[in-house]
């Protein structure tokens, strides 16, 4: 990856972008008054293990704990990556993008 290269873009676009994510997690835990499940999904939440683990990191007051070895192990389906000691539910679950766009397709066509 770039980021591993050392390019200092791709480390300020990595940072910002789980910096973001951070924030917001935070944001709706502080409005919603707890956390029940965080859920990562699609192309990054599904194959970017870094990702999560930064996204998530420092928020262990707030009862989100991500297990290192849960979260770069791989895997189909959906599946957990908290640590035991958290009281979030940390989860990755695939997408099928394709056939969401084929069945809202098929849909229009038929209402249509």
């Amino acid at each position: 990856s770039r980021m591993a290269a050392g390019d200092p873009a791709a480390t300020l676009a990595f940072d910002v972008f789980c910096y973001r994510a951070k924030k917001y997690l935070g944001a709706y835990a502080a409005v919603l008054g707890r956390v029940d499940a965080v859920v990562f999904t699609a192309g990054i939440g599904e194959h970017a293990p870094p990702v999560r683990a930064a996204a998530c990191a420092g928020l262990e007051p707030l009862g989100l704990v991500v297990d290192a070895e849960r979260n770069e192990a791989g895997g189909g389906g959906i599946r957990e990556i908290q640590s035991d000691a958290s009281t979030v539910k940390v989860l990755v679950v695939p997408t099928n993008e394709e056939l969401e766009i084929a069945e809202q397709t098929v849909s229009r066509i038929a209402g249509g």
